[in-house]
């Protein structure tokens, strides 16, 4: 399926998006990649392949047998903070927005 200016003008309109003329090529090029992409997906052939609940379905079967944790991947928790504004004790302090 392939969407022209009109609609993508039209879903704007709808969801009362203030979008410039000289932006609707790219939001239309945007949306014509991503529906290229659903009927890509939608040909690949699934029939032998278990629906899971969640992505991650698979990983813990892998590890099912298994009585102990696993670990997927190291701990980076003071590299990821360096970059917040403000942390206390491993958590992220956020300004209060409710009274």
């Amino acid at each position: 399926m392939k969407i022209n200016e009109e609609i993508v003008a039209n879903i704007a309109e709808l969801a009362q998006l203030d979008m410039p003329q000289e932006q609707l090529q790219e939001y239309l090029d945007s949306l014509n990649n991503v529906l290229e992409l659903a009927e890509q997906m939608q040909s690949i052939d699934t029939t032998d392949v278990e629906p899971m609940s969640n992505p991650l379905d698979s990983i813990q079967h892998l590890h099912a047998d298994s009585d102990d944790g696993f670990v997927t991947e190291s701990n980076h928790r003071e590299r990821y903070q360096k970059v917040a504004p403000e942390t206390e004790q491993g958590l992220y302090l956020v300004p209060k927005v409710i009274d």
